[in-house]
């Protein structure tokens, strides 16, 4: 038997905010979302100029060039044969590819490959110094687009996520004293809702932990003390271990936060999740408490037997108001209650389909 309460989470991850130093552009991503990365990592970038009017300028000279290299049918440099084929391979892989910094970076490589292709074609062409003063000019415009560009540098090892949620600062496990269960029942966030991407904001997250703050007044909770252990069943039915960090008292009820170590990149996306406690897990037979009898420190159950009623010896695992679970001594416990071997031999014990007396003596 399971001990289960179900109940909403608050993910409290220990995640740092970073924001770019200026305004009116959006951050360039440059990792995938949840991509692992080290401190010191280049993690995404922004510009202090106008990027989208200069790479307009650089795709406009661009076409320029492949334009002029198209009516250079009569050129058969087996340099060019070889960065064609080297292009149409990128393509490819881009194609096949989800990676942000890899598309990125197969894209770089196809622009150096038809800058080669460029400047070879000028080199044995008539209209070579044209092609040339386009390359110049395209040069300069990446010069300045890079003089322009700002890099975002990761400040702690985790992975990245540009989901933004606007509660990074308040649900911050340092934070954890202000918690109140006001605060946390009127946050603007759905059960199960996913966290919307931001344009402007990135974050770098702690992926070997995270916390999950629940408010519970059930007399398991009210029990519970922090160091407890206790599994977490997920929405998707996956179980995790946990461990109670801290306990706060407010209005008969508790705030529990517990940590866990296990499917932390998998709750990235979501603030509010549904959730069951597993207080525990008993293996034996649920009664009701009514049909339980106590004598001298032990207690005992009435089975009935067809018109017979016998008296069994059990023992008690856990039990709430109501009921208990309860199962047959073992060999060795009954010894330690003073039973004799040939007694033991001949105890009945409770069984699954058992009839059980309720009130017994009424």
């Amino acid at each position: 038997m399971h001990g289960e309460e179900s109940l909403n989470g608050y993910i409290i991850r220990e995640e740092t905010l970073i924001n770019k130093e200026n305004t009116g552009e959006n951050i360039e991503k440059i990792k995938t979302e949840g991509e692992k990365v080290s401190k010191g990592d280049a993690i995404g970038k922004y510009y202090t100029i106008e990027k989208e009017e200069v790479e307009d300028e650089i795709n406009n000279i661009n076409k320029e060039i492949q334009d002029a290299l198209e009516q250079e049918t009569d050129i058969f440099s087996s340099d060019i044969k070889a960065l064609d084929t080297q292009i149409e391979n990128k393509l490819i892989q881009i194609a096949s590819k989800n990676n942000i910094q890899t598309i990125s970076e197969n894209k770089k490589d196809i622009r150096n490959y038809i800058t080669k292709k460029a400047k070879i074609t000028g080199d044995l062409s008539p209209s070579g110094s044209h092609i040339k003063t386009l390359i110049e000019q395209r040069n300069s415009l990446e010069k300045n687009l890079l003089e322009g560009s700002k890099t975002i540098i990761s400040p702690e090892s985790g992975v990245v996520s540009y989901r933004i949620d606007g509660l990074e600062e308040a649900l911050k496990i340092a934070n954890v004293d202000s918690l109140t269960i006001e605060m946390l029942e009127n946050l603007e966030t759905k059960t199960g809702k996913i966290i919307n991407t931001s344009n402007d904001k990135l974050k770098v997250v702690n992926n070997y932990k995270c916390y999950i703050a629940v408010i519970s007044n059930s007399e398991d909770a009210n029990k519970a003390e922090v160091g407890d252990s206790l599994n977490i069943k997920l929405s998707t039915g996956e179980e995790v271990k946990s461990t109670i960090e801290y306990i706060k008292e407010q209005n008969n009820s508790r705030i529990l936060v517990l940590k866990i170590t296990k499917h932390v990149e998998e709750l990235i996306n979501y603030r509010k999740i549904s959730l069951e406690l597993i207080w525990w897990r008993a293996k034996g037979l649920k009664v009701p408490n009514s049909a339980i009898i106590y004598q001298d420190g032990l207690s005992y159950i009435i089975k009935r037997v067809n018109i017979n009623e016998r008296k069994i010896l059990v023992k008690i695992i856990k039990e709430n108001e109501n009921y208990s679970i309860v199962n047959s001594y073992n060999t060795e416990e009954l010894m330690s209650l003073g039973y004799k071997e040939e007694e033991i031999n001949n105890m009945d014990k409770i069984k699954l389909y058992d009839e059980i007396v309720v009130n017994p003596g009424l």
